[in-house]
């Protein structure tokens, strides 16, 4: 999406449709007052007809009859002020950049500090512009016709009002952050059979290709096993499709700290069947989202690469497919992962934590030394806190701050969850150092992320369980309307990595 900054006077800005927000009750101020004025105060008459609404997800559009240059007059709003946030700006431009597209619509205005936001107007640019594009994203790439009435993404956000300068460079920067953000969509809704681990990989061999300041390296099948990821390969093991460790190396000309290796480790699961312990056939088909994680942490490092971010960054992800077969592990196998611990299979669908227990241990061998991992990972934390909040848990309290502002600055929010020692139980094995699952029906969510921990190696470590935000069963009644992947982790990544510079 192209994106432009103007000073121009609501009555002169050129776009098919010229969008402002309203709170509620709904009332004019600011840019939206000047517009009313230029339109002989039809938006006014709007209001008191109780046509005009400031409740969020509203929409009232108006045609300008050539009173305005441009076409058509968008109110979105935003609710109640005492409730006025980003997420809020996210949804009302989603909604008027939805509505525009509708209509056939190539270009959307939309008027800074027209509305009672808390934000400035460079927040408010970069919230607009994530709405507008995230909001509209079609899942259905695969769809063969394509008729007269599909709505198509707008070509051009022209933003009006605030400092030009900083307006322009935060829009800029949400802009890159959302199309690579659509981007981690369009692979977590790819079907199993395009998305193997090889596809997985060529994705990120591409996206290191853009830029200079990256590095791809993907490591097969025999380099796995020689390796020692005996926790990795044995999920592998039961597919015909091979697995893949993929890494890509961020290296910035000045990186601000260069003691500093952020890890982004992504679970890369890219089909779950859960293997010999066979999960039920109802909406098994979602299972091609368990490679959310490792979409999110490979999209997040061409964000990073693209706005030139003063971090370094090592992304390192875990990829294969789980799946039933004369080769596949079994429960009551033992396998030893690559920091020597050895770990009793006793549900062979607790297979992502096995994979990460390798990539953990990748990444900390690479040289990360402050480290994060995405992954699709436990239903309880879907039970638990649903899909607007991804699971939080951390060995050290200075590092989940940080994943807590970024989170919140980002538009990807997380929850801080327990990660207490009397987790590490629930693990315990008798045939082994560990067991990857228990049959108690108890803290799921925690016991994995204790289980993880195992592997985490020395320093700051961080674990995002992000089965409940990646992939949504049904639209969340904001800026996300519809079922499918949210590309959740990549603003939070890109979003950390710039709070490191």
């Amino acid at each position: 999406m192209e994106i432009d900054v103007v000073s121009a006077p609501p009555g002169e800005v050129e776009a098919d449709v010229l969008a402002f927000s309203v709170s509620e009750p709904a009332q004019l101020v600011g840019a939206a007052k000047e517009l009313d004025d230029v339109l002989g105060g039809q938006l006014s008459q709007l209001i008191a007809d109780g046509e005009l609404k400031g409740a969020l997800g509203s929409l009232t559009l108006l045609h300008t009859r050539g009173e305005l240059a441009a076409h058509r007059v968008a109110a979105a709003g935003l609710g109640k002020p005492a409730q006025i946030d980003a997420d809020a700006l996210r949804t009302a431009a989603a909604k008027a950049a939805g509505r525009a597209a509708s209509i056939g619509a190539t270009s959307m205005a939309w008027l800074l500090a027209a509305g009672d936001s808390p934000l400035s107007p460079a927040a408010e640019a970069a919230a607009v512009v994530e709405g507008a594009a995230i909001g509209p994203h079609n899942p259905g790439r695969w769809k063969t016709s394509s008729g007269d009435n599909e709505s198509k993404p707008l070509e051009r956000l022209i933003l009006c009002g605030g400092d030009a300068e900083a307006v322009a460079a935060e829009a800029r920067r949400a802009n890159v952050v959302s199309t690579w953000t659509n981007r981690c969509r369009d692979l977590v809704n790819a079907p199993g059979n395009e998305l193997t681990p090889a596809a997985l990989a060529a994705f990120a061999e591409e996206t290191a290709g853009r830029f200079q300041t990256l590095r791809f390296e993907a490591l097969g099948p025999d380099e796995i096993r020689a390796a020692g990821m005996g926790a990795f390969a044995a999920v592998a093991q039961g597919s015909h499709n091979p697995p893949r460790l993929i890494s890509i190396l961020y290296e910035p000309p000045d990186a601000a700290r260069p003691d500093v290796l952020l890890g982004l480790v992504g679970k890369g699961i890219t089909f779950d069947s859960g293997g010999l312990s066979l999960k039920p056939a109802g909406r098994m088909d979602e299972m091609k989202s368990d490679m959310g994680g490792a979409a999110a942490v490979l999209a997040a490092a061409g964000a990073i690469a693209e706005l030139g971010l003063g971090v370094r960054v090592l992304t390192v992800v875990a990829s294969c497919e789980n799946m039933p077969g004369g080769h596949s592990y079994r429960p009551g196998d033992i396998v030893t992962a690559a920091n020597g611990k050895t770990i009793e299979i006793t549900n062979t669908d607790a297979e992502g934590r096995l994979v990460l227990a390798d990539a953990l241990w990748y990444a900390r061998e690479s040289g990360a030394t402050h480290v994060v991992d995405l992954a699709t990972l436990t239903g309880g934390i879907v039970v638990a806190i649903g899909d607007f909040f991804a699971g939080l848990f951390g060995n050290d309290a200075d590092w989940s701050a940080e994943l807590i502002a970024a989170a919140e600055a980002s538009g990807d929010h997380v929850w801080l969850m327990p990660l207490h020692e009397t987790y590490a139980r629930y693990n315990e094995s008798t045939f082994a150092d560990l067991k990857n699952s228990s049959d108690l029906r108890q803290a799921q969510p925690a016991y994995a992320a204790r289980f993880l921990q195992e592997f985490a190696g020395e320093g700051p470590w961080a674990h995002l369980d992000i089965a409940g935000t990646a992939f949504l069963e049904r639209g969340r009644g904001d800026y996300y309307s519809g079922k499918g992947a949210t590309g959740y982790g990549v603003r939070l990544l890109t979003e950390l990595a710039r709070r490191l510079s």
